[in-house]
C-alpha cells in the first residue's frame, strides 16, 4: 500500500487525496506506475480524480462523442457557406439553409442527451461484464489496436449493410428510417439525425464488434474502442457531408464508399446501403442504379468538355 501511494504521489500530484488513496491501491496494485508514459499517467489521473470508474468512463465517453461529432461537423457548416466550394458539392443546387442546420442541430442534441447518454452511462458496467479493460494501464501496443479496429470496420460495414437495407422495408422505413431521409441532400450534422430506434439498431453495429471480440478473447482496451468510435464518427459525418473532393478517400482507395456513394443513397432513396466499403453493394447488386447515374454524369461532362473545346477551336479560326 505504501509503495503504491508513493508512486501515485509523484504521478497524480494534487489530484490524489486520502479519500482516493485506497482506490489507487485497488485499481493499480499490480501496475508499475514508474514505467507509464505521460498519456497513461493522465489516464490513471482521470480515473483517480473522479474516484468512481463508472462516472469516469461515462463522462469521458459522452464528452469525447460530443467533441468529435460537432468538432467534425462544424468545418462542413463553414464549407457550406463558401460559394467557392460549390463546385465540389455533389448536389450543388441543394445547399442546406441555416434554418435546416439549426433544426438538425436541435434534434441531434436532444437525441444525444435522451437516447445516447443513457446508453453511454451504462457503458462501463457492460464493459466490466464482457471483461473489457477500462481504467487499466499501460495501453495495448499500437499494432494490436490497428488490427482490432480493422475487424470493427469489417463487422460494422456488414452489419450496417443488412440492417440499413432492412430499414428500407416498407413498414420500417415509414415508421423509423424515414426520419433520416428528411434531407435528400445530406450535410455533416445530419449523420445522427435519426429516429431513436434507428440510433439503437445501427449503433449495435458500432459497439457490437468490440463486445463480440472481447467476449471471445477477453483482450480489448476501451482506448481501442474510443479510437474506433472517433474514426467511425469521422466516416459517418464525411459520408453525409455532400462533398466530393479530388483528395476524397474513394479516389485513392477504390473500395471506400465515402460521400459520393452515400449522397446518392439520400438522393435516390434506394441502393448504396453500406457505410465504409463498397463491396457489399457491389456483390448484392444494390449499386447498379448508382453506377448508371454516375456513368451518365461522366458522359454528360465529357460531352460538355468536348463541346467547349470545339467552340474554342471554331472561335480561334
Amino acid at each position: 500500500m505504501e509503495f503504491v501511494s508513493q508512486q501515485f504521489n509523484s504521478t497524480v500530484g494534487s489530484l490524489l487525496n486520502p479519500a482516493t488513496t485506497h482506490l489507487a491501491a485497488d485499481l493499480y496494485k499490480n501496475t508499475d506506475l514508474a514505467s507509464l508514459n505521460v498519456f497513461e499517467k493522465a489516464w490513471a489521473d482521470w480515473y483517480l480524480y473522479w474516484g468512481n470508474p463508472v462516472l469516469a468512463t461515462g463522462i469521458m465517453s459522452f464528452v469525447l462523442h460530443e467533441l468529435v461529432y460537432f468538432g467534425r461537423a462544424i468545418p462542413w457548416i463553414i464549407i457550406d457557406a463558401m460559394p467557392s466550394m460549390r463546385k465540389y458539392k455533389l448536389q450543388d443546387d441543394k445547399v442546406p439553409t441555416p434554418e435546416q442546420q439549426w433544426k438538425c442541430t436541435k434534434y441531434v442534441l436532444l437525441s444525444h442527451f435522451t437516447v445516447e447518454l443513457p446508453q453511454i452511462w451504462s457503458f462501463h458496467p457492460i464493459c466490466e461484464y464482457f471483461g473489457l479493460a477500462t481504467h487499466e494501464v499501460p495501453f495495448p501496443h499500437w499494432t494490436k489496436i490497428a488490427w482490432q479496429i480493422g475487424l470493427f470496420f469489417l463487422f460494422e460495414d456488414a452489419f450496417h449493410y443488412w440492417a440499413h437495407r432492412a430499414l428500407h422495408w416498407g413498414p420500417l422505413y415509414k415508421h423509423i428510417h424515414k426520419k433520416h431521409h428528411e434531407y435528400s441532400a445530406p450535410f455533416g450534422l445530419a449523420a445522427e439525425y435519426a429516429h431513436p430506434l434507428e440510433v439503437l439498431i445501427l449503433g449495435m453495429g458500432t459497439i457490437g464488434g468490440p463486445f463480440m471480440l472481447c467476449a471471445f478473447t477477453k483482450d480489448l482496451h476501451i482506448l481501442t474502442v474510443y479510437i474506433w468510435i472517433v474514426l467511425r464518427l469521422f466516416q459517418a459525418i464525411d459520408a453525409h457531408s455532400g462533398y466530393d473532393f479530388p483528395i476524397s478517400m474513394h479516389n485513392w482507395i477504390p473500395f471506400w464508399a465515402g460521400a459520393d456513394h452515400h449522397d446518392y443513397h439520400h438522393q435516390a432513396f434506394v441502393g448504396c446501403y453500406s457505410t465504409s466499403f463498397r463491396w457489399w453493394d457491389s456483390f448484392m447488386g444494390t449499386d447498379l442504379s448508382y453506377k448508371r447515374a454516375r456513368a451518365r454524369q461522366a458522359e454528360k461532362k465529357r460531352q460538355a468538355l468536348e463541346g467547349s473545346a470545339k467552340a474554342a477551336t471554331a472561335k480561334a479560326q
